[in-house]
């Protein structure tokens, strides 16, 4: 029986959920005094796991998260992690200020990708998210058809693509979202991807593999995207959480909004409560592989489960406490 493993960046560390083969959770820190700022899973190996940090590069654990070790980039503001899902031992971390590097080698080593320093019009790029106001990625995708084909979401500067592996970069995607929050590529369906973002209209899609994009706010309440997450089977039915503004999006007291949408219509609410919800849901998550299963990591340390596409959840018998950003699931045993 597999047994589920929920990790959050808290803000001053990672928190760990560990559920036991007779369903029983047991919550654990193994990450503390250190800012975390994004998670990311192997794909083909779900006991490695990679951090990233503000200032102290990036971290590995080979143990389902329950130890961690430096793993390169130290000194680094590292903002974004992306491990290659047709080669595990490709990571991709994005910075701030807002560079490009790659590892071949499970983050043994590192090299810049230059050509990101080179990407049209980004000497405008400016963030006003946090001191001091520099750009940063916030966001690596990197197609499930094509590892050469990798997207790069900027805080308040664009979405990006590179069609070689990172050597060279487009500007910034006609259509998509400036302010970038969220952005991920379809598991499955490489045509697809995805993004949530602040300006625009909150919500952004891409049927060519994220060449083009289209604007998603018909059924909106607000236009201020926070996250994202697209179901494993049916790319088609997507999710977003969106708030009225950054003020109401990451406070004690939020206006939260939870939507589907599905096969191209308009966007439809969900959720556990009538909205505005007063906690955000800051990470959206769907099952690897079990179509209509959907979690919400909240600012508050909650997190709910669905298995019907959002129509009725269930909190999970834990709390985090807090989750500042990044939610990841994995899967250990049989």
């Amino acid at each position: 029986m597999k047994s589920m493993i929920f990790m959050a960046g808290t803000g001053d560390g990672i928190a760990r959920a560990k559920q036991n083969g007779n369903g029983e959770w047991s919550l654990d820190y193994p990450v503390q005094g250190t800012e975390v700022t994004c998670l990311a899973g192997d794909p083909t190996d779900p006991k490695i796991i990679y951090a990233g940090t503000q200032g102290e590069g990036v971290l590995r654990s080979e143990d389902f998260g329950a130890t961690w070790h430096p793993a390169g980039l130290s000194g680094q503001v590292v903002k974004a992690i992306a491990v290659n899902p047709h080669d595990s031992k490709v990571i991709y971390a994005g910075t701030k200020p807002a560079y490009m590097f790659v590892s071949h080698d499970s983050g043994n080593t590192w090299k810049e990708l230059d050509g990101f320093r080179r990407i049209p019009g980004r000497w405008w790029w400016f963030s006003p998210a946090e001191r001091p106001f520099q750009a940063y990625v916030q966001s690596i995708a990197i197609s499930p058809e094509n590892p050469d084909v990798l997207l790069a979401g900027i805080e308040f500067g664009g979405v990006v693509r590179s069609q070689d592996g990172g050597q060279t970069w487009s500007g910034h995607r006609k259509g998509a979202l400036r302010d970038n929050h969220s952005l991920i590529f379809h598991r499955k369906n490489g045509n697809w991807a995805y993004q949530a973002g602040g300006t625009g209209g909150g919500a952004s899609f891409s049927l060519d593999g994220g060449v083009t994009w289209l604007k998603a706010k018909q059924g909106l309440a607000k236009n201020y995207g926070v996250a994202n997450a697209a179901d494993a089977e049916k790319p088609e039915v997507w999710y977003v959480s969106v708030a009225p503004g950054p003020g109401k999006a990451y406070g004690a007291q939020a206006e939260a909004y939870l939507y589907r949408a599905s096969n191209g219509g308009a966007w439809e609410p969900i959720g556990w409560e009538a909205p505005p919800m007063r906690s955000m849901p800051i990470s959206l998550l769907t099952h690897p592989s079990i179509s209509g299963q959907l979690y919400a990591g909240l600012t508050n340390g909650e997190v709910w489960q669905s298995s019907d596409y959002g129509d009725t959840w269930e909190k999970l018998p834990f709390n985090f406490s807090g989750i500042s950003r990044s939610l990841i699931l994995l899967e250990s045993g049989k």
